[in-house]
């Protein structure tokens, strides 16, 4: 199931929610509501098991729900994830110069004036980029940019797919760290990550158990029954996350 099919079903129906292009802003957000007021569901904007069945009741079964994937990508109800999933790819712009969309998200974020340039660490830019522009009633730390603050966001929850997850850097008194969303985990003590600022760019990434610090999910997104994902490691642990 693919934000875009979410998407075509709303405005089959008759729930304009914006242009058909994959992305979870905030016209698709009030389109979800408003179908979930009419046919008695808890508008929240989220698209769970309830939701997703009554939109897509009497469908034909071209359109109909395909097996979420091993990874939670293709969950419908983990926008933020797939979110992230989307920016796969983006990165750093090297040597003089930024990457304009880097630092957009600082403006969506009110920090135009704080963070100057991509060579600031990001990836707590990144994920409240996610959250923010998918979740819009989700508070998010008001020290984003410190990957640490994320160990205070939402609520507790044991690693499962979309987890915010937080780690230290350099060493566990440093204060600084990293984070990023779960993606997996392999049978020797690491968690694969889907973050920003891992080399550069947002990717996938292997970082090491005993670097954990905690996992969050968003308070306005009801947790699920959390659950691990077996990946087989074929690549390094990550040490370059800045």
């Amino acid at each position: 199931m693919k934000i875009k099919d979410i998407q075509q079903q709303l405005a089959a129906r008759g729930y304009t929610p914006g242009p058909i292009d994959g992305i979870w802003g905030r016209q698709t957000i009030a389109a979800v509501r408003r179908f979930q007021t009419r046919h008695g569901l808890e508008p929240d904007g989220v698209v769970g098991p309830l939701t997703l069945a009554a939109l897509f009741q009497g469908a034909p079964a071209a359109a109909a729900p395909t097996p979420l994937s091993l990874t939670g990508f293709d969950d419908p109800s983990l926008v933020w994830f797939q979110e992230a999933r989307r920016l796969i790819g983006t990165r750093e712009k090297p040597g003089k110069g930024d990457n304009p969309e880097i630092l957009d998200w600082a403006s969506e974020q009110g920090l135009k004036s704080i963070y100057t340039g991509d060579d600031i660490p990001w990836c707590g830019l990144f994920v409240g980029h996610c959250v923010s522009s998918t979740l819009d009633r989700e508070a998010t730390p008001s020290s984003l940019l410190s990957a640490r603050a994320w160990e205070r966001f939402g609520i507790p929850i044991t690693p499962t797919p979309g987890a915010i997850m937080v780690f230290w850097r350099e060493s566990r008194g440093s204060g600084k760290g990293h984070v990023g969303f779960y993606a997996g985990e392999d049978d020797t003590g690491a968690f694969r990550i889907l973050g920003g600022n891992q080399s550069d760019s947002v990717s996938l990434a292997w970082l090491g158990k005993d670097r954990f610090l905690g996992a969050r999910w968003p308070a306005t997104v009801p947790p699920p029954v959390p659950r691990s994902v077996r990946v087989a490691r074929t690549a390094s642990l990550s040490w370059n996350e800045a």
